[in-house]
């Protein structure tokens, strides 16, 4: 009994000292530049759907904030995090609702459980595009239960839904746990990096990706802040 006590405190003594010397890489994605408008959606062929919306829908491609903020964009650490393979024991959920995907973009950890839900009154059709993982099509009825899925490789992947064609979204299946969806003011936040050198990279599905270098040497707080050049209309 006093070797486990013993070994237990100097698990908890190791997990104190590595979180004690652990960094964060916060900052902010911008654009520069005047992006296309946002493009009202037209659901009038699906009232069930039209009604739960005051305001016509506005497509997600480019969403913009205060200050030159881009949101939906993914953040995350592309090189130098060890790849511990503790994949996140919570699901994510995708929700259609409104004949929407909430969120727009959904990131997960590659073998992550991803639960899709229809709350509308409506039957809708989930198709993720991927390439490196197995695509798949699937009809989802209102009142039926969740699709649970998985995902084995890192990829993103376009959804659509073959019944409502305005309907598109993000799946971005990624081999960390370090990573942020831009949303509100364009923030991001990576916490939690022991001490090395990292490659962050920023996703925008119009605009590409962006990357850049930094050194977490202790507990500190690194700035990196992304711009992208927004397209001409």
């Amino acid at each position: 009994m006093r070797t486990k006590q013993i070994l237990l405190a100097l698990l908890t003594l190791l997990v104190g000292s590595s979180l004690m010397f652990a960094g964060t890489v916060s900052g902010k994605v911008t654009y520069t530049g005047t992006p296309a408008k946002q493009k009202a959606i037209d659901m009038g062929k699906e009232p069930s759907c039209a009604k739960q919306h005051a305001t016509p829908v506005l497509n997600e491609t480019v969403v913009t904030g205060p200050d030159s903020a881009l949101d939906n964009v993914v953040v995350y650490v592309s090189s130098g995090a060890p790849d511990d393979g503790q994949v996140p024991s919570q699901a994510v959920t995708y929700e259609q609702k409104g004949c929407q995907y909430i969120p727009h973009v959904l990131a997960m950890h590659v073998n992550q459980e991803l639960k899709i839900t229809n709350d509308d009154q409506t039957s809708h059709n989930i198709h993720p595009l991927a390439k490196v993982n197995q695509e798949w099509n699937k009809s989802q009825p209102p009142g039926t239960p969740p699709i649970v899925e998985k995902y084995t490789k890192p990829e993103f992947i376009s959804v659509k839904c073959n019944i409502h064609p305005w309907m598109h979204g993000w799946f971005v299946v990624l081999n960390t746990n370090h990573y942020d969806v831009t949303k509100g003011g364009g923030d991001f936040k990576l916490p939690n990096l022991p001490p090395g050198k990292y490659t962050i990279t920023a996703w925008q599905e119009d605009y590409g990706t962006q990357t850049a270098d930094v050194t977490i040497t202790g507990n500190e707080t690194k700035d990196v802040n992304f711009t992208f050049k927004a397209k001409a209309y």
